[in-house]
């Protein structure tokens, strides 16, 4: 049977993924964990294809890095625990039903397979893009409504966030993650919490031919120098945000 070219769009509007997508947001409702469900993959996969596009890829590269950044999380409809890898075993039955080409669902299912912390490893540009998006998403709208308690430094750190984005500096190779946060929580507790993820969005920085810097409320935490007026670094650079 001929190969099909998969869009996004069409990735979208899959019942079946749909459904996989929102199961898994439930189960970690009930588990306690923050919002992963449509507001979550729709920010991972436009930060994802952007990140690649900045970069210079080629657009079924960037469209690839989206679909990854939709269907990342689903393997969390069958468990928390090593969802990545369940994950991609899950995506390679879906998209090889769809014809997609296997050269496609092959470096899919690595990127899905590989973007947590506990086994993951950047193996391709999409993979590496998927890691920065997805550990980026941290703020105050992944806290669930009337369910968070402010005795948890997850729901802490998350609503003190006000303001997060990804910035490319392709001049400099820089890709750096802007977070701005409110007196309910403070760096030390973020850091608490995401220091292996940052440690892995270095490593993702890495394979893509850059360097990660994470900026809290203005100040370098991964570097010596201070940026105090991250907004001047935007204009100065010629940065793009990717919002």
């Amino acid at each position: 049977m001929e190969n099909s070219v998969i869009t996004l769009a069409m990735v979208k509007t899959n019942s079946e993924i749909r459904t996989l997508i929102d199961a898994a947001n439930k189960n970690l409702e009930i588990m306690g964990y923050t919002e992963h469900g449509i507001r979550h993959v729709s920010f991972v996969s436009h930060a994802t294809s952007e990140i690649l596009r900045e970069l210079g890829y080629d657009e079924r590269t960037v469209e690839l890095g989206a679909i990854a950044g939709w269907v990342h999380d689903i393997g969390n409809a069958i468990n928390r625990r090593q969802h990545g890898i369940t994950g991609a075993i899950m995506t390679f039955r879906i998209f090889s039903e769809m014809n997609m080409p296997s050269s496609e669902v092959a470096l899919l299912v690595s990127a899905i397979g590989n973007h947590e912390e506990e086994l993951g490893t950047p193996v391709n540009p999409i993979s590496a893009a998927l890691i920065i998006a997805d550990k980026s998403d941290a703020h105050r709208s992944r806290v669930r409504k009337g369910k968070f308690n402010l005795s948890d430094i997850h729901d802490r750190v998350n609503l003190s966030i006000k303001k997060n984005f990804i910035t490319v500096d392709k001049v400099n190779k820089v890709i750096r993650l802007y977070i701005y946060m409110n007196e309910i929580s403070s760096p030390m507790e973020y850091m608490q919490i995401y220091m292996s993820r940052l440690l892995l969005c270095e490593d993702a920085a890495k394979l893509l031919g850059c360097s990660f810097e994470l900026v809290i409320n203005g100040s370098a935490v991964n570097r010596k120098q201070d940026i105090s007026a991250s907004e001047e670094m935007l204009r100065s650079h010629g940065e793009k945000k990717v919002e």
